[in-house]
């Protein structure tokens, strides 16, 4: 096992401790809802300081930290009402940010998105080609390997589509000095720009809102020609393939193919344009994730999730590393959320789907691994209820896999069952942390969570059986998890709700009019109820077309699917909970399906959380919810 099995062993009491506790009272809620203390932290490129959101006053905020005590003082910046969406280290002093916001344009609402670049001593925060800059700036191509301030940012400097500034131009930006040079002028139809490790803009992807057909343009490198390589017709069901990693032979690249049947990684020739080898793949499941070096060039490991997210890494240092942790923290997931660029500092997370889980740093220099923050402070890092990944057939005999959630303490028989279906739907779920579902096990519910046909990671075959079949078929599976849970003796029949959030509320709200013999009653975070108002919305979006014409495959009727013309039908009590700052799904589709039930005399309370959002970024709009939803439960489908 090498060096790191006595460093890692050392610690190994600090996870046994909590993970077999007796039955004990229900957990306070605002237990449950609080939000994680530290969020994804990343470490800088010495691993001298990370990056995170932390939990202060009930309310999410970016902080720069050092890792040790000695290693200065902690920076603490307010992007403001903003939707954070991720960030990434530069150099050592400079980080850039994705954030997003929605205004008012022409007298409609868009999301406007822009790239933030943030000085790591705090002494600076700007968004990059602000006033400049159209709906999307923030498609960052590339950053600089070498410690040098430089990124590269595609981005549109008009809304129309007669302009050329609509499609997106790629400027090479110096953080320190602020200067910009345009090293590709926008082309028609072309939003999608990639480029190579060494910042040269290899590749473009132009689309045609009219006849849905693309085009793929390549050059070797900065200052040649842009040659049409390869189209494609959306109709006839034909892509492009792009390079996920261009290594560090300019001729070669990994690309992501699924004619195998799930998406594995080949080889692939650039002045060819053709696919090699496999070198890569897992069988039944998708490859989701790939590592890279620290000079970008070269790949190092990969991710993929079965019952749980895991990384084959190819490097031996990460891999004897990743052996060591495994070996060292029993009935515990550890995952290298981050490294520095010598790969001498890492930030490990560890826990499983029944603890909340610690964040810690490994040095190879310290010998130890030294605690950095709890994910939740007040659960701690005790167990909870027991989770599972079972399957079970649908009607026509496809195999949905689904994690089951069952109380602590209790035997599973008989149980008030929760059947929550995912976001999405193109996601999925698995055996991790689940603050909604352990908060309704500790209150003696069961809960199914199934990935559904069109659910994610299980091959493209699995994903196009999603097809067209929103609120039906998709919604069938469902119904059959149900039919499983009463079999096999875990649900009451008569004792089953549907909760679910953005399409999982979609969800419960097509369960509540159309299986109200199934389903005692339903409640709907963030649904959509209108598919047809959904794409009116997104016409103001790039490419609108092409995901229009997406939605129209998942759902071809979208109004005989659509909840919002079936509030006459529905039989059962609905809890609808939605915020105003929604920037994903307009809090009008909630709002609009409440005011349609009230005016059918139906039983339906609706919350509208004023400063909610699609993530609950505020601990306040978490206890609300889950306040509500247990009364709701208590009240239709109690667990005592």
């Amino acid at each position: 096992m090498g060096r790191f099995t006595a460093a890692i062993a050392a610690f190994i009491s600090l996870f046994l401790m909590g993970i077999f506790l007796p039955a004990r009272a229900q957990t306070p809620l605002e237990h449950f809802a609080a939000l994680p203390m530290l969020s994804s932290p990343k470490l800088s490129p010495s691993g001298d300081k990370y990056a995170a959101l932390v939990s202060v006053s009930g309310k999410q905020i970016f902080i720069i930290s050092p890792i040790t005590k000695s290693g200065g003082k902690r920076v603490v910046l307010n992007l403001g009402d903003t939707d954070m969406r991720g960030w990434r280290w530069v150099n050592e002093d400079w980080l850039i940010a994705t954030v997003a916001d929605v205004k008012m344009v022409q007298g409609n609402e868009w999301l406007i998105t822009r790239t933030a670049k943030i000085k790591a001593d705090g002494t600076s925060t700007e968004l990059l080609v602000n006033r400049k800059a159209a709906q999307n700036a923030s498609d960052v191509l590339w950053v600089a390997r070498d410690g040098s301030p430089e990124i590269l940012l595609a981005y549109q400097t008009s809304i129309y589509t007669n302009y050329p500034g609509f499609w997106a131009q790629v400027d090479h930006i110096n953080l320190d000095t602020g200067k910009k040079k345009t090293v590709v002028k926008p082309r028609n139809g072309v939003q999608d720009w990639y480029a190579d490790q060494l910042g040269n803009v290899r590749l473009g992807i132009g689309r045609s809102d009219k006849n849905l057909t693309s085009k793929l343009y390549y050059r070797e490198e900065n200052g040649k020609l842009f040659k049409i390589v390869d189209r494609a017709k959306r109709k006839k069901g034909e892509g492009l393939t792009v390079p996920t990693l261009f290594l560090a032979d300019p001729a070669k690249a990994l690309v992501f193919d699924d004619k195998d049947g799930t998406d594995a990684l080949y080889n692939y020739d650039l002045n060819s344009l053709i696919i090699g080898e496999k070198i890569h793949a897992v069988d039944g499941y998708d490859i989701d994730h790939i590592h890279t070096n620290a000079d970008g060039n070269a790949l190092i490991g990969y991710g993929y999730t079965d019952k749980r997210y895991k990384v084959e890494w190819l490097d031996p240092k990460l891999k004897e590393l990743q052996q060591a942790l495994d070996e060292s923290v029993p009935n515990q997931t550890a995952t290298i959320i981050s490294r520095n660029r010598a790969h001498t500092r890492f930030i490990v997370s560890v826990g499983n789907a029944s603890q909340p889980g610690i964040y810690y740093v490994f040095d190879t220099g310290w010998g130890t691994m030294q605690k950095l923050g709890e994910i939740n402070h007040k659960l701690r890092n005790k167990s909870y209820a027991p989770v599972k990944t079972i399957r079970y057939k649908a009607r026509d005999g496809l195999s949905i896999e689904a994690v089951l959630t069952v109380p602590k303490g209790q035997t599973a028989e008989k149980l008030p069952l929760i059947m929550m279906p995912h976001g999405g739907p193109f996601a999925r779920d698995f055996e991790r942390w689940d603050w909604w579902a352990q908060f309704l096990a500790d209150r003696g519910y069961a809960v199914l969570q199934p990935n559904y046909r069109g659910s994610s990671g299980y091959g493209v075959a699995f994903a196009l059986k999603g097809e067209g079949q929103w609120g039906l078929a998709m919604q069938d599976d469902l119904d059959d998890g149900v039919q499983w849970a009463v079999e096999e003796g875990i649900a009451d029949p008569d004792r089953v709700c549907m909760v679910g959030g953005s399409y999982g509320g979609y969800a419960a709200m097509r369960a509540a009019h159309r299986n109200p013999d199934i389903y005692k009653c339903a409640i709907s975070f963030a649904g959509v109820s209108d598919l047809e108002a959904m794409i009116r919305y997104d016409r103001r979006y790039l490419n609108s077309k092409w995901s229009r014409t997406w939605v129209k495959e998942q759902a071809p009727d979208l109004r005989s699917v659509s909840p919002i013309h079936y509030a006459e039908e529905v039989q059962v009590p609905m809890l609808l909970i939605h915020g105003k700052k929604d920037r994903r799904v307009k809090v009008s589709q909630s709002r609009r399906f409440a005011k349609a039930l009230k005016k059918a005399d139906k039983d339906v309370r609706y919350v509208e959380q004023a400063e909610g959002d699609h993530h609950f970024s505020r601990e306040a709009d978490r206890v609300q919810f889950l306040q509500e939803m247990e009364a709701f439960l208590a009240q239709y489908i109690p667990a005592g």
